[in-house]
Formats: C-alpha cells, sequence, structure tokens
C-alpha cells in the first residue's frame, strides 16, 4: 500500500483526502517509480470538479495528479529502456495518478531525467513544458515572427514564452499585472489583460501578429483571432472548438519518449526554465492545489516528496 491524495466523489476540494491505494504490479510496457515531484496543474482540480467527465473517467475514489518524476523501483514486461534505479520522468498511465508516493507509467511515455535538472523540474516537463513544446511544433513560427499568448502568466504560457524566444520568436504575453514580472522575465513583451489588451496587441503589431496561442478561450479567444495577419496560425488549448470555427485547431499533444527527452535537454542546458515558482511537501499537497485552483498562481505549483528509503516500495501489490 502507498498514501495518495486526491477526492473521494467529484465536488469542490472538501472531497480531498489523503488515502491508501494499492499499486499492482506493471503491466506489459509499464514502470513504477518511487515519486520524487508531482506536478500541479489546473486540470487536476477540473477533474476533481467534474467537468471533464467525458475526456477523463476515473474510478473514484481517484488519485489527483497526471505528470511525475522518480526512481525506477520496478519493470513490467517488454519495457527494455529502463532499469530499477533508472531516474526518469513522465506522464501517469491511464487510472494511476501522481500525488501518491508511488505511481504507474507507461515506458513510451517517460524519459530518462538529466542529472542536470532537478526532480522538480523534471515533473512539470510533460504537461507545461511539453503542451508549449508540441503548440510550438504546430505554428511552426520562424525566427522573427510575432506570436500572441493569451493566457501567457501561469505554466503552460511561461513555458511557451520561453521556447518561442529561444527560437528567436518575438512575444507578445497577455496576462495580469501580478504575472507581469514572470512574462518579461523570458524577454517577452508583457500586455495588460485588461480592457485595453487588444488595442495594445494592435499598437505594438500593427500588420498583425505571425500566430496565436490560447490558454484563455472566450471572448478573448475570439478578438485574438482578429489581431493575425491573413493567415496566421491560431491555436488553443482552452476550446479547440471555437479554434476550429476560427480557422484554427486544438494542439495535437504527442506525449512521447522522444519529445520529453528533447525538452529535458533544453532544461538541462538551460535554454527552458520550467518556471517552478511553489514547491510544497506532500503532506500539504491540498495547499498546492488550492494555490493552482485559486488562479493567481505564476510559474508552476510542484508537491515534493521525502523517501527515507525505497525498500518499502520496490514490491507492488503489497
Amino acid at each position: 500500500m502507498v498514501l495518495a491524495y486526491g477526492f473521494t466523489e467529484y465536488g469542490g476540494p472538501q472531497t480531498q483526502s489523503f488515502f491508501d491505494v494499492s499499486l499492482p504490479p506493471p503491466g506489459a510496457g509499464q514502470i513504477v517509480v518511487s515519486v520524487r515531484a508531482a506536478g500541479v496543474n489546473p486540470a487536476d482540480w477540473k477533474v476533481r470538479a467534474g467537468t471533464r467527465k467525458d475526456t477523463v473517467p476515473v474510478t473514484l475514489p481517484a488519485v489527483l495528479g497526471r505528470e511525475v518524476s522518480g526512481v525506477v523501483t520496478s519493470v513490467g514486461p517488454r519495457v527494455t529502456e529502463f532499469d530499477v534505479g533508472d531516474e526518469v520522468f513522465g506522464s501517469t498511465a491511464t487510472g494511476f495518478g501522481g500525488y501518491t508516493e508511488a505511481t504507474v507509467l507507461n515506458a513510451s511515455q517517460a524519459a530518462r531525467k538529466p542529472t542536470a535538472a532537478s526532480w522538480a523540474d523534471a515533473a512539470v516537463i510533460p504537461v507545461a513544458c511539453g503542451t508549449a513544446f508540441d503548440a510550438l511544433h504546430d505554428l511552426d513560427l520562424a525566427a522573427g515572427a510575432t506570436l500572441l499568448v493569451l493566457g501567457a502568466g501561469g505554466g503552460v504560457g511561461t513555458s511557451t514564452l520561453a521556447l518561442a524566444r529561444s527560437r528567436g520568436i518575438t512575444v507578445l504575453g497577455v496576462a495580469s499585472a501580478a504575472k507581469q514580472d514572470a512574462v518579461e522575465e523570458t524577454g517577452s513583451l508583457w500586455v495588460d489583460s485588461g480592457d485595453l489588451w487588444a488595442d495594445a496587441v494592435a499598437a505594438l503589431a500593427p500588420s498583425g501578429v505571425d500566430g496565436v496561442f490560447d490558454l484563455v478561450g472566450g471572448e478573448p479567444l475570439q478578438r485574438a483571432a482578429s489581431l493575425r495577419r491573413p493567415g496566421a496560425p491560431l491555436i488553443s488549448i482552452a476550446d479547440s472548438v471555437a479554434a476550429t470555427e476560427l480557422g484554427g485547431s486544438g494542439v495535437e499533444r504527442r506525449r512521447t519518449t522522444a519529445v520529453f527527452t528533447a525538452v529535458a535537454e533544453l532544461v538541462a542546458d538551460g535554454s527552458l526554465d520550467p518556471a517552478v515558482r511553489q514547491r510544497f511537501p506532500f503532506e500539504q499537497a491540498g495547499s498546492a492545489l488550492a494555490a493552482v485552483e485559486s488562479g493567481h498562481s505564476a510559474g508552476k505549483v510542484v508537491i515534493e516528496f521525502d523517501h527515507a528509503s525505497e525498500a518499502d516500495l520496490s514490491e507492488p501489490g503489497d
């Protein structure tokens, strides 16, 4: 048995609690990891709230979280790329969460953690950094292009800004005043998300922006579409349906070992800062999720674990 933090029914924070779960042996193509750090994302509380029942089915009680870093303690059949003792990170397998002492990953959605990358930085690569990497792949903008990012102050946003700037792209990041520093630290141009943000963007890019990445949806997405030059790409992770109606699309998430490895190399060599800004011990997992659910956290929030010994986690199913 391992200790986990999750929710017992759909609803608000009051449904969250710690509970023990039995971890099965890894299946074919899977690995079990002793978790060192887990990323905290808006999707976590949205799943708990029940707003994603159609796309993320869960069995209650459900463990929260979907990205971790840790040490491999067991490998399943047909796994040749990882061994016990390897330091890895990745997306949790379907039916498993990240806010727990140990969890299961699909080997095809895991990668080796570079020595130069911290546990916390590695843990947030799959969701925020990975989404940003895939978004820029889909946008396919060249150096010198201008990219407009809506909702630029969060984890995905700041990762997108940093990656885009490293490629020589000029970025206009729309975010609240509280997140101005997070935007400008990447070398991007901050645009206040107040009522006049569209006017400010139009003044900065009078001929239209060369691409739009939306993390907000709604009316801002509609307005952003009108700020593009003719034929400029538009993608959204907030409302892919609306983006498609506007001539754009959602983001094609790849979540592969190859993509995670490429992003990890950027983190390791200093090209990409995963922007981990808040760290909570596992005992304060609820506070970590509350920080994200408030909508005011800049950068990434991480839950950290302190395992005194691997022995207790080496035999899944006990």
